[in-house]
């Protein structure tokens, strides 16, 4: 753990030292001295916004992950809706999720839902797309082998296809918790009243660059924890 912490370390010292030496604009780039300070000078208001951004996350992450087994399942389990629904949900990822914010921020308000409804949006493909995938690749030899053992559609979807399938969704998940932050940030930067992006381009328009950075700390943090949470998880349903 210190091994890994030298690097970081190092980084921050030279950081500090260039601001110091270079003479930059605060308002441009802190120095992380100022980062901290700011950190721990708005230490309440940080947590708050942070909570908010946090429920966002991991809602967008639960519901969107949901969905996404949901419809993976469905596809897997029906031909005529894998050639029908494939490729529009392929097309729909070629609409860039910013330019839906601001509708779905329209429709929902600036409350939890439009937040909670982008984040979905930009967790649920990657979970639905590797499931499915990992769902349609089912080693031939043991569908084979079921059918002769008279098993029929369904017992070899729950017993044969899903089993072999976790490899692919713990994949998927963990690809969605890394988006998960960026479709809660994306709807609070299109309109909100709380969060940590709401706070980042409160304090970027009151040219408080250091609280701006320690907002970015935080969200930082809490990606981590979320990642490493749901990688953790991943690797348990890789090894059930």
């Amino acid at each position: 753990m210190t091994r890994a912490a030298l690097p970081l370390i190092a980084a921050l010292l030279l950081w500090q030292l260039l601001v110091q030496l270079t003479g930059v604009p605060r308002f441009l780039l802190p120095a992380p001295s100022e980062i901290g300070a700011a950190l721990w000078q708005n230490r309440a208001m940080l947590a708050a916004h942070g909570l908010v951004t946090f429920a966002e996350m991991l809602a967008a992450l639960i519901c969107g992950a949901a969905l996404g087994v949901l419809l993976g399942l469905w596809l897997a389990w029906s031909e005529t809706a894998l050639r029908l629904v494939r490729p529009v949900l392929v097309f729909s990822q070629t609409v860039p999720i910013f330019t839906l914010a601001p509708l779905l921020t329209l429709w929902l308000g600036y409350g939890f839902g439009s937040k909670l409804a982008t984040g979905v949006l930009v967790v649920f493909f990657p979970v639905a797309s590797a499931f499915l995938d990992a769902l349609l690749r089912t080693p031939a030899e043991l569908l084979d082998l079921a059918k002769v053992m008279g098993a029929r559609r369904g017992r070899l979807l729950w017993l044969i296809r899903l089993p072999a399938a976790r490899p692919g969704l713990a994949s998927g998940l963990r690809l969605a918790a890394v988006y998960a932050p960026i479709g809660a940030v994306l709807g609070e930067w299109v309109g909100a009243s709380r969060g940590l992006g709401y706070l980042m381009l409160l304090a970027n328009g009151s040219a408080k660059t250091p609280l701006m950075f320690a907002a970015l700390v935080v969200l930082s943090a809490l990606t981590f924890g979320l990642t490493r949470a749901t990688g953790l998880l991943a690797a348990r349903l890789e090894r059930v």
